[in-house]
């Protein structure tokens, strides 16, 4: 089994650093490196065990070898296909279908996106566990991101938070909108009566979805969704709160009468690579049920 390492190649620039100043210019944390040393990870420079007291010299190799991770007690490997669009040792972009969950739950125990991916891990001989960066609900289809270690899942998260991972949607909502393009700005909180439900609130968290329409249609409308922040259920949220909730989305006034899940899809995804250092972007195509659905009401 193959496990997670990062390799560098001391330049002039850094001659003299320690190793742990050097790891963490990388986005090594001083919590990762405790990770390293206490459980199994281990430090090298040219092939050769060091710690983070070593000081490096120019055109040595330096070598960080991780610890092993293991998936949670209880979550199985399950041959499921996946639409994989991009992968390398680092990430994976999957275009996920409706109907299928993200991570295991009580209502959904398999089936799961996360134990499509661990199958996937096992045939790569790869040590890791499941870090979905850009989760979607069960019903929503589309391009997700996800991190093959838990170091990338959080330098991920971290340019998540700078906005250097975006995401727009596409999504059939019901009833005409007026304006062509706009921003809704508006706080989402839990639902005090639900588990699951959230709700626009003023003591919520902060909230910004900008949308453009991109057709009207016969008592729908076809719109482009870009989200600023990733609050849960966000579109379905501040859709329903102008009044055009999304076409299916029952929980939040939607109808069922034209499709049997709610209308929104992950089209685009773009991000800057943590590793690589350059921007990654990828889109997938409408999925056939809101291609069927257009087509009826155009």
């Amino acid at each position: 089994m193959s496990r997670f390492t990062l390799t560098w190649t001391i330049t002039e620039k850094e001659e003299g650093k320690l190793v742990r100043e050097f790891l963490k210019e990388q986005g090594i944390s001083k919590t990762a490196l405790t990770d390293i040393k206490f459980h199994g990870g281990a430090i090298f420079v040219d092939e050769q065990p060091v710690t983070v007291r070593h000081r490096l010299c120019c055109g040595e190799t330096l070598r960080v070898l991780f610890p092993k991770e293991s998936p949670s007690e209880g979550m199985m490997p399950e041959a499921i296909p996946l639409d994989i669009v991009y992968e390398d040792e680092y990430v994976l972009v999957v275009n996920k279908p409706p109907f299928m969950a993200t991570i295991p739950s009580r209502e959904h125990p398999g089936g799961t996106l996360a134990n499509a991916l661990l199958y996937h891990y096992q045939k790569q001989q790869l040590e890791s566990t499941i870090h979905v960066v850009t989760r979607l609900d069960r019903d929503t289809s589309g391009l997700a991101l996800v991190a093959k270690h838990r170091h990338i899942h959080h330098l991920l998260s971290k340019l998540q938070q700078q906005g250097k991972v975006t995401r727009r949607y596409e999504a059939i909502c019901h009833g005409c909108l007026a304006e062509d393009k706009g921003t809704i700005d508006a706080p989402i909180a839990r639902k005090s009566d639900s588990i699951i439900a959230r709700e626009v609130r003023d003591d919520g968290q902060r909230a910004v979805t900008h949308f453009r329409v991109l057709q009207r249609l016969r008592e729908y409308t076809y719109v482009s969704l870009q989200l600023e922040t990733g609050r849960t259920h966000q579109i379905r949220v501040h859709l329903a709160h102008i009044g055009h909730p999304l076409a299916g989305d029952e929980l939040y006034g939607g109808s069922r009468e034209a499709i049997s899940r709610q209308a929104l899809h992950s089209k685009e995804l773009s991000f800057f690579h943590p590793i690589k250092r350059q921007i990654y972007t990828f889109s997938c195509p409408l999925p056939d049920d809101m291609k069927q659905l257009m087509e009826r009401v155009s």
